[in-house]
């Protein structure tokens, strides 16, 4: 029998604490063969990504200490000199990091890096490495990739950014591919796509794959067998379908009741809040409709976003990217509107526009019936403050020099709700309502997991009690059960204060959680708009159809049946100057549930 791939012996990881070494990870072991996928799951802050970090070899020498042993193909690890690990890292070894935009360089082209990476570890001359570039961002579908292989990092959105990532890992082929939370800001069919891909590449180049994840239904997709890891503990470990059927470890029971299932809430028509998942009581069933739906909040009438595309000597514009193209769409107090499509739709500039971080170029948005387009900038500054967002990418949207204390605090003081000692309360009253404690007030960002990172960001759109709050991926960050928590927390809140949410998501099985409603985009458009029952449980446009299909389902022994994906290239919303679209013309398909005619796309 062959040696395995790779081979993970007793691993112990410290980081020195003033004089003293703390322990993250703890006796821990694994093997991975050729050719076999093995997940390692947990909750942040399990040692999941300490792991991985190990095994690259990538933590501050000084300030961590790895006992054990790390093998690859029977060469250890541990002991090697740096010149002869830089090659082992992303010739034999590759890795997708969980946050692309802290790994790629901002002031690179993103065909840069890439070329790069194929030249120093494939011995590639230029033009054979930009062809090899080329078709890597094809292979994981980038649109318009010959022209995207020249432009920045910042001009990807963060689906886009993490499938270049992917390319970068795939690239020199390696032995061992470590993934940690490849696919967590991915759109469910580009998702059903790399995971494709990876089971593709294994067979052809008997690759082993680490698979780091919270999501159990990419487990049952994916995984060969299961490593469940608890605060440094390897507390379960099995073949997946023994682990999904018969979970021995309570952790482990407890994970698994935590993964939302599409189809659950059946016809109810109001979100549901998670169980408890401190007992894993049975799934409730749906009680009575409570429908706290209030008068209309937010109206969008008509919106349209373009951005210029400059080039020439004199920087003339060329063409347009036309963003988003005359949609149209309402919100009530305490109702929650999702907004689901692929990355690159234009979603996140749906609701960038509607808070004027955007420019619109055409249409109205309505904020408590005061359309903003005639609102001054005090008067819009007082709006806002009722109109908050969560952004997609918490670490950039959080000054790396402010402790979180003082960004929570900031707005509360700026716009004098409280003072002195009452805001340090209220910071802390907001960081323990979504899971935090007294104890992260005086840390300051990267000191926290991107699952933390994200709840400071959901405490801070809170601080200044909205009527409307636009959460753009605000859970796709988070572990399954802190992902439950924020979801009930949101609900709770929703019911509590009459909030509305735009909840813009790729993960349609949250989006059945919380949603009233659900509006489809492709390319720019809203194709499908209705009930949440309605659109999810008998959508009537195709592009709905194939975006349901391609969400994983947390039964291993179905992850072959699943057929209709989205194989065929999107699209592409970058349009000559003189290009007209046609109006959106809307088709009643049943109450309250509209459609695009396609004649419109």
């Amino acid at each position: 029998m062959s040696a395995p791939v790779l081979n993970v012996e007793n691993l112990t990881v410290s980081f020195r604490s003033g004089e003293a070494w703390n322990s993250v990870v703890r006796d821990f072991s694994f093997t991975i063969d050729a050719g076999e996928t093995v997940a390692v799951v947990g909750e942040s802050g399990s040692g999941k990504s300490v792991t991985a970090l190990s095994i690259m070899r990538l933590l501050p020498e000084r300030q961590s200490r790895i006992e054990g042993r790390i093998s690859l193909s029977g060469r250890e690890l541990t002991a090697l000199p740096e010149p002869e690990m830089r090659n082992v890292r992303g010739g034999e070894i590759g890795m997708i990091f969980q946050e692309p935009m802290t790994s790629l360089n901002p002031v690179l082209t993103t065909g840069f890096q890439l070329i790069e990476a194929l030249r120093r570890h494939r011995d590639m001359d230029y033009a054979a490495a930009r062809a090899e570039a080329l078709r890597l961002f094809d292979l994981v579908r980038i649109p318009d990739a010959a022209r995207r292989i020249d432009e920045h990092p910042h001009t990807f959105s963060g689906g886009q950014r993490q499938r270049v990532m992917i390319a970068m890992a795939m690239a020199c082929r390696p032995k061992l591919l470590i993934a940690d939370e490849p696919t967590t800001a991915l759109d469910v069919t580009i998702q059903a796509q790399i995971l494709g891909l990876i089971r593709e590449l294994q067979t052809e180049y008997g690759m082993a794959v680490m698979f780091i994840t919270h999501d159990m239904g990419v487990v049952a997709e994916i995984a060969d067998r299961v490593e469940v890891m608890l605060k440094g503990d390897g507390v379960e470990s099995g073949p997946v379908e023994q682990v999904f059927a018969n979970p021995r470890h309570d952790y482990t029971r407890r994970l698994l009741a935590a993964v939302p299932k599409l189809g659950a809430l059946g016809d109810t028509a109001t979100p549901r809040r998670f169980p408890d998942l401190t007992t894993t009581p049975p799934e409730p069933e749906p009680g009575p409709e409570d429908d706290q739906r209030g008068k209309e909040i937010l109206a969008v009438q008509g919106l349209v976003t373009r951005f210029d595309i400059r080039g020439g000597v004199f920087g003339r514009v060329k063409k347009r990217v036309h963003a988003v193209e005359d949609i149209s769409f309402d919100i009530r107090e305490g109702e929650t509107l999702s907004l689901v499509g692929e990355s690159g739709c234009g979603k996140s500039t749906t609701g960038r526009s509607i808070l004027q971080l955007e420019q619109p170029r055409a249409g109205n948005i309505l904020f408590e019936g005061r359309d903003l387009a005639d609102s001054n900038k005090s008067e819009l500054r007082a709006l806002r403050r009722r109109m908050q967002i969560i952004f997609q990418d918490p670490y950039g949207s959080l000054n790396p020099r402010k402790t979180v204390g003082a960004a929570i605090g900031e707005p509360i003081r700026v716009h004098g709700l409280k003072s002195g000692a009452a805001v340090e309360d209220e910071v802390v009253r907001l960081l323990e309502l979504v899971g935090l404690s007294r104890d992260h007030v005086l840390r300051y960002p990267h000191e926290f997991s991107g699952g933390q990172r994200q709840r400071i960001c959901i405490a801070r759109s809170l601080a200044l009690n909205p009527r409307l709050i636009v959460a753009d991926e605000s859970v796709s960050a988070l572990d399954a059960s802190i992902k439950a928590q924020v979801v009930n927390l949101m609900l709770d809140l929703q019911r509590e204060m009459g909030l509305a949410y735009l909840f813009i998501s790729h993960d349609i099985s949250i989006v059945e959680r919380v949603s009233h409603r659900v509006a489809v985009m492709l390319s720019g458009r809203i194709v499908e708009i209705g009930p949440r029952s309605e659109v999810l449980n008998r959508p009537v446009h195709d592009y709905t159809k194939k975006l349901i299909a391609a969400v994983p389902v947390p039964d291993p022994s179905q992850r072959r049946i699943r057929t209709g994906l989205i194989e065929e290239e999107l699209p592409s919303v970058i349009r000559p100057l003189d290009w007209q679209p046609a109006p959106s013309k809307m088709i009643e398909v049943g109450p309250d549930h509209f459609v695009l005619q396609d004649d419109s796309t």
